[in-house]
């Protein structure tokens, strides 16, 4: 579900320091962002820096739960979003109303946004662009477990429904997925597959190695 209308920067007011010097232009770049580890607080930095940004709705459920006047009735809504171009976040949000819900999970979402490395990691293809990644990584949430394999292109997101919404808002084209545990639960397959995209960050590797696997971070110039 793509924004319907551009983000006004004009009209927004800021309430962070960042947010402030994001509407000033003193910053123009979510990578500086990023890599100064500041403080992302406003989901509009996200909407002003990567206006090209999209959300998907992976899932809407009802649940409830028992209070001492009945049972309690919310909405619960998983979204990912991205730009498909190496950045990406999931959230979740509950409210009573779906359009609450759905909203407050794009907010979470953007709000967790992170920058994955893409590469090309597997032997079989070895054309050194960043259509898939450039390592296996593994992630999980509660009982689901994933690993993401590098994948030679042309072969497409060989995988379940929601983890290849996240991969494909990530920017990722080739690669092949295996699972584990309960992927029925549509938040927890997500935040797995979210986990793994995380830990590719936190693979060391050999300046030598970067062009040969065709490393690359955050946007695709």
């Amino acid at each position: 579900m793509a924004a319907e209308k551009r983000f006004n920067v004009e009209a927004w007011e800021p309430k962070t320091q960042v947010g402030k010097m994001v509407k000033e232009g003193t910053i123009t770049d979510m990578d500086y962002i990023l890599d100064n580890g500041l403080p992302l607080l406003e989901p509009e930095i996200v909407d002003a820096l990567l206006p090209d940004i999209t959300e998907q709705v992976l899932d809407v459920s009802l649940v409830q739960r028992m209070h001492k006047s009945g049972r309690r009735a919310r909405f619960r809504a998983t979204v990912a979003v991205g730009n498909k171009n190496g950045y990406v976040g999931v959230g979740m949000g509950k409210a009573k109303e779906v359009g609450p819900a759905i909203r407050k999970a794009i907010a979470h979402a953007k709000l967790s946004l992170i920058r994955i490395r893409l590469g090309c990691g597997s032997w079989e293809c070895g054309c050194g662009a960043p259509h898939s990644i450039p390592f296996t990584a593994k992630g999980s949430c509660a009982s689901v477990k994933i690993e993401l394999l590098p994948a030679p292109r042309g072969v497409g997101l060989v995988a379940g429904d929601v983890a290849k919404a996240v991969l494909g808002l990530a920017g990722i084209k080739d690669i092949w997925t295996k699972t584990f545990g309960d992927t029925r639960t549509t938040y927890n397959f997500a935040m797995a597959t979210f986990d793994a995209l995380k830990n590719l960050n936190f693979v060391r590797y050999l300046p030598e190695h970067k062009e040969t696997l065709g490393i690359n971070e955050g946007k695709v110039l």
